[in-house]
């Protein structure tokens, strides 16, 4: 059987999955049946080595044995892919309802996911152990045959010196650690190196106030505060109890693994331009900053700024980033909606219905649903198991979309250990209840484990009463961020039991409408140049404010620059084609020049500055200087000018003289004369 372009093996594993390969082939709309295999890893592993030797992809319905089947690929271990489709649907109490479920979860293991970004960092072995001197010394010393350490002491206790040196010792307090894998830096305060003739116990020399030691790797075994922000996703840092020797142990193996040229994945990709943090040094959206663990993220002007080697992938920023400006890269959104299409449409096309999805991290809902296969009832059939790598990258977009494909319930297994760590989802989850309650849903469609026990997992799912989906919509998810949210809402809209035209939402959300105070407005347009998407606009031939509702991100910039204090934010969710045209908010006829009659400015604008600098500044105390702030820049300088104690005013200017002047003295002159010559002849 071929699915999305792959060879398909099915495996009944020795007959404990009832598989109906009638039924599949139906189901996933394929011409004949497939042929079933019951011992793929023993005795039928030469159906691996065929398909593969045909070369085309090939997609193994059994994720136990990936370790065998990868060493008989070889060099093709490329073109494998491996699917659980026992502790998900085969092993269960209603596995013999399960062909739906089977067949979505083949469909949706056969879609081809885009390639991952990667960064690379270098190690060159070079480990920084901190702590007390016994446990760290002795530690430093186990590493010194494959690493390089350096040795730094928290106190210098009583401890016999080593017979021979094999890295530097030193005493003092590391005040701050900053940097990742294969690049550290420590800033340590009163280091002193320990004495070469230090003979019963260790000496130290005289202490420097500050040391900067570099390290690829850092073993903090000081038992105190620790040295970075989420010390448990720092790639290079391991922060060990000294008196838990398992742990120690562990850490040691780890870090003479993290030798060399390093790659890990890219998280996450900023793209600057569509960045709502900042403008003209006015701070708006602070999403991503204020869920980040690490510390990653850091403003950077008017956007902001992630280290892709300190990030640990958690996917917060890219969960809250309205704008789309943080996209999870590993993979990206869209990817992730097209797999919820394809399992839920593929479940519907199946014959499957109202459908709870079990969203779940892989590394922990995967180990629970094989214990509860192993040892209980299993998923039930309508329970459509769906991993992500981290429950926070899941923006509201993807919490949406389950709903508007036709999941009837969704619920959210969340690790107990990271529940600090998921403000992010709650907040995303907190605004998904508004929405589902908004459009008729209800709230008991959204359902959030907390659980490690397989147990208490297994007697929640089952208990769950059933519910019938409100319907189901289909959208092929293209586009940024934005878009998908938008596309998503639509469709949810689209299938809600009370399709409301508008619905409130708690603070924060990335959707709703800026509430400007008219009659305070100045039409300054601050907000227009703050304005990082567009949302509000001036007009360009006439004083006016536009709004579209639609892009507003509800980023708070526009209320932050506002000098007159007269915005404010109003979330919620509108649909329809209203939300999207632009509205105006204020229009105003142009403020005319008193002189010239040429239009400038605002009345309101003007009045406002007449109102502030009339008899309050020392330039505006009479009525005529009043009356220049009425004036255009033109006639405001004419004016200007125009003063009779100007101190660059020159009085009447002197005509200049010209040849007709010359010739007019000149006639006057000689007539002059003449007159003088006829008055002596005659006497």
């Amino acid at each position: 059987m071929r699915l999305g372009g792959r060879r398909c093996l099915l495996c009944t594993c020795e007959g404990t999955i009832p598989l109906d390969a009638r039924a599949l082939a139906r189901a996933l709309g394929q011409p004949a049946p497939p042929a079933l295999l019951d011992r793929l890893c023993r005795t039928q592993l030469d159906r691996l080595e065929e398909a593969l030797a045909t070369g085309e992809p090939v997609l193994v319905a059994c994720e136990q044995e990936v370790a065998l089947f990868a060493e008989t690929a070889g060099e093709a271990a490329d073109r494998l892919r491996t699917v659980d489709i026992r502790a998900r649907a085969g092993w269960s109490a209603e596995a013999a309802q399960a062909t739906p479920k089977i067949a979505a979860l083949l469909a949706e293991a056969a879609l081809e996911p885009p390639p991952v970004p990667v960064v690379t960092l270098r190690s060159q072995g070079r480990c920084l152990v901190y702590g007390p001197a016994e446990p760290a010394l002795e530690a430093a010393q186990r590493l010194a045959g494959r690493l390089t350490p350096t040795l730094v002491l928290t106190e210098a206790a009583d401890v016999l010196p080593p017979a021979r040196v094999r890295f530097p010792i030193l005493t003092g307090r590391i005040a701050r650690l900053e940097g990742h894998l294969g690049a550290f830096r420590a800033t340590v305060a009163d280091a002193a190196m320990a004495l070469p003739s230090s003979r019963e116990r260790l000496r130290f020399g005289q202490p420097s106030p500050k040391t900067e030691i570099e390290a690829d790797l850092v073993l903090d075994l000081s038992g105190g505060t620790p040295l970075v922000t989420a010390p448990d996703k720092r790639d290079g840092y391991r922060r060990v109890d000294p008196r838990d020797p398992l742990a120690l142990e562990r850490a040691l193996f780890d870090l003479v693994d993290l030798v060399g040229e390093l790659e890990k994945p890219r998280w996450v990709e900023l793209e600057a331009t569509l960045c709502a943090h900042s403008r003209s040094r006015r701070v708006g959206c602070t999403r991503c900053l204020d869920h980040c663990p690490t510390g990653a993220i850091t403003p950077a002007g008017d956007h902001v700024a992630i280290d892709p080697f300190v990030c640990a992938g958690c996917g917060a920023c890219a969960g809250l980033c309205p704008t789309g400006a943080i996209g999870y890269a590993a993979p990206p959104a869209g990817f992730l909606l097209e797999r919820l299409r394809t399992l839920l449409g593929t479940w519907r096309a199946a014959g499957g219905a109202d459908a709870v999805l079990l969203v779940h991290e892989t590394r922990h809902g995967e180990p629970l649903l094989d214990a509860m296969a192993r040892t209980g009832r299993g998923l039930p059939a309508r329970v459509l198991p769906f991993a992500v790598e981290e429950l926070a990258r899941l923006g509201l977009e993807a919490l949406m979309a389950p709903f508007a494909l036709g999941a009837a319930r969704l619920v959210v297994l969340e690790p107990p250990r990271k529940a600090a760590e998921l403000a992010a989802l709650a907040a995303n989850l907190g605004w998904l209840e508004a929405l589902l309650d908004g459009l008729g849903y209800g709230r008991d469609r959204l359902v959030r484990l907390s659980l490690d026990d397989p147990e208490a997992l297994e007697t929640a799912l089952w208990s769950l009463p059933p519910l019938a989906s409100a319907g189901a919509a289909d959208f092929v998810p293209l586009g940024g961020k934005r878009a998908l949210l938008r596309l998503v809402a639509d469709a949810l809209h689209g299938c809600a039991p009370k399709p409301m035209p508008v619905v409130p939402l708690p603070p924060g959300a990335p959707f709703g409408r800026v509430v400007v105070e008219v009659e305070g407005c100045t039409l300054c347009h601050a907000c227009v140049g703050a304005c990082p998407t567009g949302a509000l606009r001036a007009h360009p031939d006439k004083p006016m404010l536009r709004f579209t509702e639609d892009a507003c991100v509800q980023c708070g910039l526009c209320v932050n620059t506002c000098p007159e204090k007269v915005i404010r934010l109003e979330p919620r969710l509108g649909f329809g084609p209203a939300f999207r045209e632009a509205v105006v908010l204020k229009e105003e006829e142009p403020f005319r020049c008193v002189r010239c009659g040429k239009p400038f400015g605002t009345k309101s604008s003007i009045e406002k500055i007449v109102q502030r600098l009339a008899g309050s500044h020392w330039m505006f105390r009479d009525a005529r200087s009043i009356e220049r702030l009425r004036m255009c820049d033109d006639c405001r300088v004419l004016s200007e000018f125009e003063r009779p104690d100007h101190p660059m005013a020159l009085g009447t200017p002197r005509r200049p003289r010209t040849t007709e002047d010359y010739l007019r003295e000149r006639e006057a002159e000689e007539a002059a004369r003449r007159a003088a010559r006829d008055g002596e002849g005659k006497g």
